[in-house]
Parts: structure tokens; sequence; C-alpha cells
């Protein structure tokens, strides 16, 4: 058999990648394998549900809390299939967390600076029109803001957002369609004609 013939044959017969639900039973049976590629096809999505709350430094160590608190848990999740909205009901919940944990005076509010982390520079001016959106997004409803951080900040489709959510494709397409409006309104209202155009043209 030829070199290439054997490459072919190897790769016809290579196992597609496991669905979510056996990396979830495997994962409650102690798999720490199956648990590491639950991380990976999640953290996206958890990152993006917690920097719809918190600043984005925050986000980035919570992101760690969230499966850390979930691993434990995971025995207690009966419906395989309803592990992404599980998870996400706990990144919410670890965000609640982090503003409950805060000092009065470090209490952060929707018009606060949540750059922290961003390396800053006159002459980048595309980091802070970034910032600005990502506090413009902040300040939507919740409905609308996590599927509209989920696209736009985690790179997610449509589709995927509903896999990764335990929603319907229906919803978080109507969810984004009218964030959309929401936030092209807001963003007509706060920023400059060059911010604003700079700022389309990212959506």
């Amino acid at each position: 058999m030829r070199l290439e013939d054997a490459s072919r044959t190897r790769a016809e017969v290579a196992s597609p990648e496991p669905p979510d639900e056996m990396l979830v039973r495997a994962a409650q049976e102690g798999d720490r394998t199956a648990f590491g590629a639950l991380y990976q096809r999640y953290a996206r999505m958890v990152h993006g549900v917690l920097l719809a709350r918190v600043p984005r430094a925050a986000a980035e160590d919570l992101l760690q809390d969230v499966f850390l608190q979930a691993l434990p848990r995971l025995g207690s999740l009966r419906d395989a299939s309803r592990f992404g909205g599980w998870l996400a009901v706990i990144a919410r919940n670890r965000a609640t967390d982090y503003h409950r944990q805060l000092r009065p005076s470090e209490e952060l509010g929707e018009n606060a600076d949540f750059g922290a982390g961003f390396p800053r520079s006159k002459a980048d001016g595309q980091v802070e029109e970034g910032l600005f959106l990502l506090e413009v997004l902040r300040s939507l409803p919740e409905a609308y803001r996590e599927p509209l951080i989920l696209r736009f900040v985690e790179g997610m489709t449509g589709p995927e957002i509903a896999e990764r959510m335990g929603m319907k494709h229906g919803s978080v397409r109507v969810n984004l369609y009218r964030g959309m409006q929401m936030l092209r309104e807001r963003l007509e209202k706060k920023m400059t004609p060059r911010v604003l155009v700079n700022a389309k043209e990212k959506l």
C-alpha cells in the first residue's frame, strides 16, 4: 500500500469529535481529559457570559473559577444535553458573587472603565474605541447583551451560540437582530461621527 493510500485510510476511519453528551458523561465518571475537552469547547461562551457582567480583567480570572466550581457539581447534572445552559447559570452566579464581594467603593457602574488589562496608547485609537463599544454593549438589556458579546467579542456564530447556550437558534437570531438595532441607536447618541463609522465597521 502506498503512503498516501495509508494516510487516506487513516483519515477515513478517524472518528469525529465526540458529542458533548458523551464528554459530559465521561467527565461525570472522573475522566479529566473529557472535562478538559469541555473546557476547550465552552471557554469562549463562559468568558462572554462573564464579560457581559464584570470588567474584562475580572472575567479572565473568573473563567477558571467557573470551571473549578462546575467540576465537583457535575454529578448533579442529570441531563447531559443541558450542560451548556447549566454552565452558563454557574457563570452568571459567579459574576453576581463577584459584585457582592466588592467593597462599596469598588462597585462598578455601567459607565465605569471596563478596560482594565488592555494596553492603552495614544497611538492606538482602536483600543479606546473597542473599549467604548464594549461599554455600550454592557449597557444593553441582558437578553441582548449576552448574545451580542458572544457574537462580536468572542467571535461565535448564531448557531454556535444557540448550541452552546442550550437555546433555540430562532431565539438567538431574534435577540441578535433586536440587540443590534438598540446598539446602533445608542452608538449614534454617544459617539462622534468618526468613531461611529469605525464602530459600525466592527459590527
